[in-house]
């Protein structure tokens, strides 16, 4: 793991190194990304840096030096053995008062990255009884206000699943806590769409970009149990990829199905032709 903080490596990552007044400590005002690292290269760094940039302008602590952080994702990554890893990226608000008001630092600027092990192909998620805002003012922001989904993430792991799955207020299927979620129904694959309140996920927009022309993709809203008649669901995300998921509650499903199949050859193909597609 190697760990570069507002232009300088540090000698370790457990380093002492931001100010516990920092507001990205004291209210969580920051926004992040989680990039994957496929053999060594950062995946999609620019769709991700680019949601980064729109992010912290949506959450208004002002835009992120981009060209710094890449220096920071060259630096992290550069001497490590990397066949499969992330790279963390968090930009807070900087130093603050006790409080919600600001102070007027400038950002601090984090670049973490590390080794880690491949999630599996198919895995299982439990909903959740708790829904994703989707009127509020953090709607589509990437921030590091994750409490919520934390909470929501070990309710799921005390169930045997690795992910959790909510609703929104008007109870339609929104997403998980670190990933967007698609199903099969009626021969198509779907999955909510923007206004339901997900995050614009990376590896969402370009699984509906590559299969669009050889599966009837949708984008739909309609209520969370929709997932107790869907024929496939699977989960997509920055290093998850496309998996297929066998479990949705105790309900047991086929996975991966046709279509994820389908859809994990067309990821696999696509990525494959480009590190920053």
């Amino acid at each position: 793991m190697k760990t570069w903080l507002n232009g300088q490596l540090l000698g370790s990552p457990d380093e002492p190194s931001i100010s516990a007044l920092d507001h990205g400590m004291i209210v969580g005002d920051g926004v992040f990304e989680t990039i994957k690292i496929e053999a060594g290269q950062p995946f999609a760094l620019t769709r991700h840096l680019d949601r980064l940039v729109r992010s912290a302008e949506g959450l208004g602590i002002g835009r992120p030096d981009i060209p710094a952080i890449r220096e920071g994702v060259e630096a992290t990554t550069e001497g490590q053995e990397l066949p499969f890893g992330r790279i963390r990226v968090t930009v807070t608000s900087g130093l603050g008062p006790l409080g919600s008001p600001r102070g007027s630092s400038g950002l601090t600027q984090t670049v973490i990255t590390e080794p880690c092990d491949r999630p599996p192909s198919v895995s299982k998620i439990a909903t959740v009884p708790w829904p994703r805002n989707e009127r509020g003012a953090l709607a589509g922001l990437k921030t590091t206000s994750y409490a919520e989904n934390a909470l929501m993430v070990e309710y799921a792991l005390a169930r045997g699943a690795s992910e959790a799955v909510m609703p929104n207020t008007a109870g339609q299927l929104c997403e998980g806590t670190g990933s967007n979620i698609m199903y099969v129904i009626g021969g198509q694959l779907v999955t909510p769409t923007l206004a339901a309140g997900p995050l614009a996920g990376v590896t969402r927009a370009l699984v509906l970009e590559w299969c669009a022309g050889e599966l009837d993709v949708v984008e739909r809203d309609a209520p969370i149990e929709v997932l107790q008649a869907a024929d496939e669901v699977i989960l997509v995300g920055t290093t998850r990829d496309v998996q297929a998921i066998s479990h949705v509650d105790d309900r047991e499903l086929p996975a991966p199905g046709p279509m994820t199949l389908k859809a994990q050859e067309i990821w696999a193909r696509e990525s494959a032709k480009t590190t920053d597609p």
